[in-house]
């Protein structure tokens, strides 16, 4: 039995049921606790499931149910559900709930009690859990409290939290006056547009500074233990810029997205900003646009072809065939129909060519009435798969990366394509970062480079024309993605592959990142690379796996925000690209 049924009983859950059916007007809607609530789906409504000592109240739970009703009856569910997940869907999602719970009240002024009471549940949920929340999720908080027009805790109004809004202040009035779901969905990617260019610096702002530590696409929170005082405020060293960056190894990643800003540093400390980062401030030159690294000769490149155990490839192909096969078969089908047939005339045997019946006839001697097929083959294409091997990616991503890339490549290989399949991150070097100590004793000037201490690690599991993938069962994570270095070296080996036409496809999971690159230099790195690639004739498209980042920087992107769709939808959108002239 759930807690909340046990301590409420089945009556509560019936009587919840008869108000649904009286706010909605609809027959047969019933209410239902759920610890996945709330959410609203077809006939019926679902309320967060707490257990007996999370001591809810039953106005909480009535409130939950006038916020799911006014979902129901005002908002635009399948526009919101096909957003992709993200911060701009929750903006989107706190938008529209402003908007359609002032539609309830004003048909049914007596829930304000209700509403307010799940207000004052909500506040306390975010104060016990405000130590662990990124730096986008109390962004969103925080805009929900405006539209609330409630006043933000001490512990809560940071500088750049505070900064962000005020500068975003003339599209929280425009999301206030939100009419209808398309428009708080526009009204989001507006405010998350906004908070991206204050951070990049295409908007004036005095009060707003970019960190790459933390902003809001960054996939890793602050210390989960942080301290809070008795007097409601956290204490300085979690929440200044200044204090150092969280351990990122073992599968977080700091994927800084384009321009999104942090709290600002303290001028009474030190600062911590990396040797780049310092002597570009000093210098007062332009921030480069490309990520140069301090040496190259410390990166690796790793041959994996064939060296996968193969037990374990075997399984691994066994499960992505039994995913793709339909789809292989229809592409096999449309590669048929589509491949153009050229024909052989005037031969000694073959099949009858209809338009030489009539000379044959005329001609007692003509010998050569035949013809022979010629195909013209449209399998011409070499394919590289470049896999983001970023520690953000470990466990189901990386597992579904796996098996995409383990479908694509025996499909492809079964279809007569050659295809590639390579894997990248950067390490922490003791060699580099000996280097580096050396170089900045020296007084060396090293603001040209943005890569300083880690090492890039390359992995080729699969190369063009061999028929061993299993190497693709050693598909791993390391720790951060320099993105656009590694592009740049999976372009190269498919520029050299004799194709008539060459296709990269790019995994990833977020931005560029590095543990010392300046963050805003890998993101126009990555820009230029692209369009270089571009340049090259080779057609490149980015797969998002569940972020939009790809949007940013590939002007063909597919984001997928469900990882069960991964192989399918990669594997239909190779497909379109194959049969497209």
């Amino acid at each position: 039995m759930h807690g909340t049924r046990d301590s409420r009983g089945f009556a509560f859950e019936s009587t919840l049921g008869k108000v649904a059916r009286v706010l909605t007007g609809q027959y047969g809607v019933s209410v239902v606790f759920s610890p996945d609530g709330p959410r609203v789906e077809p006939g019926r409504i679902v309320i967060p499931d707490y257990e007996l000592d999370g001591g809810v109240e039953r106005d909480v739970l009535i409130g939950y149910l006038d916020l799911l009703v006014a979902r129901a009856k005002h908002a635009s569910l399948a526009q919101l559900d096909a957003l992709p997940a993200g911060v701009a869907a929750n903006l989107a999602q706190v938008i529209e709930d402003r908007r359609v719970c002032a539609q309830l009240l004003d048909e049914y002024p007596g829930a304000q009690w209700f509403i307010g009471k799940l207000r004052e549940h909500a506040a306390e949920r975010i104060r016990q859990r405000w130590p662990q929340l990124h730096w986008r999720d109390r962004l969103v908080w925080l805009v929900e409290r405006a539209l609330w027009d409630e006043t933000p805790t001490r512990t809560e109004a940071s500088h750049s939290l505070l900064a962000a809004l005020h500068a975003s202040e003339d599209l929280l009035q425009l999301a206030r006056a939100s009419g209808s779901t398309a428009h708080s969905i526009a009204a989001a990617r507006a405010l998350v547009a906004r908070v991206r260019a204050l951070s990049a610096g295409d908007v004036n702002s005095m009060a707003f500074t970019a960190d790459p530590i933390e902003d809001i696409d960054t996939d890793t929170a602050e210390s989960p233990d942080a301290p809070a005082n008795d007097d409601d405020t956290v204490r300085p060293d979690h929440d200044s810029a200044n204090s150092p960056p969280s351990d990122r190894s073992g599968g977080a990643q700091a994927e800084n997205a384009v321009g999104m800003g942090q709290s600002l540093a303290d001028p009474e400390q030190p600062s911590t900003a990396t040797e780049g980062e310092a002597g570009r401030a000093a210098g007062g030159s332009r921030r480069p646009s490309l990520s140069l690294p301090l040496a190259t000769e410390f990166d690796e490149i790793t041959d994996l072809t064939g060296h996968g155990d193969s037990t374990t490839w075997r399984e691994l192909r066994l499960q992505a065939r039994a995913d793709t096969a339909p789809l292989k078969e229809k592409l096999e089908r449309a590669l048929s129909a589509d491949e153009r047939t050229r024909w052989r005339r005037e031969q000694e045997r073959g099949e009858i060519d209809r338009t030489a019946l009539a000379r044959l006839a005329t001609s007692p001697g003509y010998r050569t009435p035949f013809r022979t097929q010629r195909a013209h083959k449209g399998r011409d294409v070499a394919v590289t798969l470049l896999i983001d091997r970023s520690g953000s990616m470990a466990g189901r991503k990386i597992e579904l990366a796996r098996q995409c890339a383990a479908a694509l490549c025996d499909a492809l290989t079964q279809l007569s394509f050659d295809c590639e399949v390579l894997g990248y991150c950067s390490l922490e070097s003791a060699p580099m970062k000996q280097l580096y100590e050396r170089q900045k004793a020296a007084k060396v000037d090293m603001r040209r480079y943005n890569r300083f201490v880690e090492r890039l690690d390359l992995k080729v599991y699969k190369r063009f024309g061999a028929t061993d993938q299993s190497g693709i069962a050693m598909i791993d994570c390391g720790h951060e993605n320099p993105d656009g270095e590694a592009l740049a070296w999976a372009a190269t080996r498919l520029a050299d592959h004799p194709a008539q036409r060459r296709i990269l496809m790019v995994f990833s999971d977020g931005y560029p990142s590095t543990g010392d690159g300046d963050p805003q230099v890998l993101r126009s790195d990555l820009r230029e690379k692209v369009a270089a690639i571009g340049q090259r004739g080779i057609e490149l498209v980015g797969i998002g796996v569940l972020t939009d980042a790809v949007e940013d920087f590939y002007p063909h992107n597919v984001v997928i925000s469900r990882l069960a769709e991964l192989p399918q939808t990669v594997f239909s959108v190779l497909s379109a690209m194959l049969l497209k002239r």
